[in-house]
């Protein structure tokens, strides 16, 4: 007689939510200081390229996090790994708000990088809610959890914006430290055990990182276009406030902050495109966030005389960024559901690694050219984004996939 497996539970509402916030809280700590660079080289006495460099050290960090953390969701179990990873991330915000107190750069680069390693216990979320989603509905499963990611995003700075008005840049970090903890508690309640699929070693599955690189053309199209299309956003990350906070419109950091929550519309995107992406619209959505990414630098590039057309132009490649995110996720998930974790890190690395690369472009652009060198800068990214989705559609319509 055999014994029958018992049903794979499936993820409710309440719980995706629960999800979607913590993704929020982990992502957010990568972002809490965009807003804030102008107070931050105030008061530890840098300059605006040291201040803006812990932009890009967030970034990388977060990239190698992707790289040799998130594939151990398929070799470990992930409710105790998404806590344990959130726990760490919260010890780097703690490091970070010990920097406003001793006025200390390194302390504030070591809590950057701590923070950006540990927090991709987002990037573990993700693809877990797709494992546990209700049968044809991962798409509106993963954009769910994906919209509380990116509303955190943009969220992250609107707080930061506020708590710095309220009590000094290093409130924010504090903050974030208490609420990423006790979210961590909150989610070692609500999840199921999710024992990987068979039991591997971790020298296997970083291995085999490279092997699926190699064996599936699409994800590593996909990859490119995520890149790039991170890069192109980053570009603005990186310079939006120095923008803000200069000559042309001498914002506060609450203002700068408050900025970020119209970019919240944008974010909703990702809800939509994960229900375009179960009825099968996923090249549709891909091709028109790729245009729309450079409609909205356009708008960007008359905003830097003008507050709406900036408001416009981030709104548009806020939103742009999550039709070509989903997706992708939406793809890239279903070609190997048994690897989930470890391509969601190969695409993930290469996203961030994208972010990176834009947000170093933008801060030199913004340094040697000014915001019509950003702006150039964006599009010409832009450009290169619409490329690659060009390159995937054909690849797609040639069946080479």
């Amino acid at each position: 007689m055999t014994a029958t497996s018992p049903a794979q539970p499936i993820l409710k509402t309440p719980t995706l939510l629960l999800m979607a916030t913590a993704c929020g809280l982990c992502a957010g700590a990568n972002y809490f200081n965009q807003p804030l660079l102008n107070s931050m080289a105030q008061h530890l006495q840098i300059s605006d390229a040291k201040a803006s460099s812990t932009v890009t050290m967030a970034q990388v960090s977060y990239g190698l996090g992707l790289l040799f953390l998130v594939p151990l969701g398929d070799m470990l179990e992930r409710r105790r790994l998404v806590l344990v990873l959130m726990l760490l991330a919260a010890g780097g915000m703690l490091l970070s708000g010990l920097s406003g107190l001793t006025g200390s750069f390194a302390l504030l680069a070591a809590g950057t990088l701590m923070a950006g390693v540990f927090s991709v216990a987002a990037q573990v979320l993700v693809p877990m809610a797709a494992s546990f989603a209700a049968p044809g509905s991962s798409g509106r499963a993963v954009g769910l959890v994906m919209s509380g990611l990116l509303i955190g995003i943009l969220a992250s700075r609107s707080v930061a914006g506020i708590l710095s008005e309220l009590g000094g840049w290093s409130t924010v970090y504090w903050v974030g430290a208490v609420c990423t903890a006790l979210m961590a508690v909150m989610l070692a309640r609500a999840l199921p055990k999710a024992a990987p699929a068979a039991p591997v070693g971790y020298g296997e599955v970083m291995k085999s990182l490279a092997a699926l690189l190699r064996q599936q053309p699409r994800l590593r199209s996909r990859a490119l276009i995520g890149g790039a299309g991170f890069a192109t956003v980053s570009v603005l990350f990186s310079s939006m406030a120095l923008l803000l906070a200069g000559p042309n419109f001498q914002l506060s950091d609450l203002q700068i902050g408050l900025i970020g929550i119209v970019g919240i519309a944008g974010a909703l995107m990702a809800n939509v495109a994960g229900r375009l992406a179960d009825k099968g619209m996923e090249q549709a959505c891909t091709l028109a966030g790729a245009v729309l990414m450079l409609l909205g630098w356009l708008a960007l590039w008359q905003g830097g005389s003008s507050l709406w057309w900036f408001l416009v132009g981030m709104l548009v490649v806020d939103g742009a960024l999550q039709a070509l995110h989903i997706s992708n996720q939406n793809v890239i998930y279903a070609l190997a559901p048994q690897a989930r974790s470890r391509i969601n890190a190969v695409y993930m690395t290469t996203y961030f690694m994208g972010a990176s690369v834009g947000s170093a472009l933008g801060s030199w652009a913004w340094l040697s050219h000014g915001w019509n060198g950003t702006s150039l800068m964006g599009g010409l990214l832009g450009l290169i984004t619409l490329g690659a989705v060009i390159w995937d559609r054909a690849g797609r319509e040639l069946k080479n996939y």
